[in-house]
């Protein structure tokens, strides 16, 4: 069994590759920088060095794996965000089209399911559709909103405030990337899937960010509070720090594409994962504050 992983450092595929290893696989990892492995793991693993943005370097890495599990590398804040992550994961749907990668086990989102006005979102809903008509088995994870995502705002936690451009009371999906991680090597290790799945990561449970706020506040044992903002004010602050206009929509259009959403798959005994936003909190965010 060869299954590749892409962004083996990254917060799920550092999970996803000790799982394999501790399962008994030789995961093949995609990485630009070998040295962000910590020395067991290189050790263990079928390095194969380059980025994934090189459309030679993944399409020779991927030839022979039965398995890949495909994140894309694309920042939000990158100039033309949608074409470049369609333009990265081309490679890999080559691959699977001319039927040398068997399965795909893709990152993807909730909100992918609304195929378009989703920002940066609308690029792994064309990664879904073009990965569905090779003819490769494929699994779609849709995904929950990070609780990692917070780590962008430790300033403003800091100071006691969380800005967010999301509806303040509506609930949404919070998830450990942690937990789709074991979700992710599950699936990666399973022959019981065919054909195309979507299978979502909910996390414990729906959280508005008032309800995160509080959980932040009991967690870090400093009071934390909502500082609700609208799209104007995310683009100006997006704008101030430099980003180009098309990686400014592409990080706006996320939030309000899927401000209302109803993710497609309900949440259910195979969509719920563990790890609730409060003892993440006091293990990863509070070390953090207290430095």
């Amino acid at each position: 069994m060869t299954i590749a992983v892409t962004t083996p450092t990254g917060h799920v595929g550092s999970r996803v590759v000790r799982l394999l290893l501790q399962a008994g696989v030789r995961p093949r990892v995609l990485v630009r920088d070998p040295d962000r492995l910590d020395d067991e793991t290189r050790a263990r693993v079928d390095v194969r060095q380059g980025d994934l943005t090189d459309a030679e370097f993944v399409r020779e890495a991927v030839v022979g794996v039965r398995t890949v599990f495909w994140v894309d590398p694309t920042p939000h804040t990158t100039a033309d965000p949608i074409d470049t992550s369609l333009r990265n994961a081309a490679p890999l749907i080559e691959a699977a089209q001319a039927g040398e990668v068997p399965r795909v086990v893709l990152l993807s989102s909730i909100g992918a399911e609304k195929r378009h006005g989703v920002g940066h979102i609308d690029a792994l809903a064309g990664i879904e559709e073009r990965l569905d008509a090779t003819g490769a088995d494929v699994l779609h994870l849709r995904c929950a909103y990070f609780f990692t995502n917070l780590l962008f705002d430790l300033d403003g936690i800091a100071d006691g405030v969380l800005t967010t451009a999301f509806d303040p009371d509506h609930p949404m999906p919070w998830v450990d990337p942690r937990d789709i991680g074991d979700v992710v090597a599950a699936r990666l290790l399973s022959d019981a899937w065919q054909g195309r799945v979507v299978q979502a990561v909910h996390g414990p449970e729906d959280l508005t960010f008032r309800q995160v706020a509080r959980i932040l506040t009991d967690a870090l044992g400093r009071p934390v509070r909502v500082n609700p903002v609208d799209d104007d004010a995310t683009r100006d602050a997006l704008r101030a720090a430099g980003l180009p206009p098309s990686a400014i929509e592409g990080m706006v259009g996320m939030t309000a594409g899927s401000r209302d959403l109803t993710p497609e798959q309900p949440r259910d005994l195979l969509t719920t994962t563990p790890t609730p936003l409060s003892g993440w909190a006091h293990a990863h965010l509070r070390p953090l504050l207290e430095k």
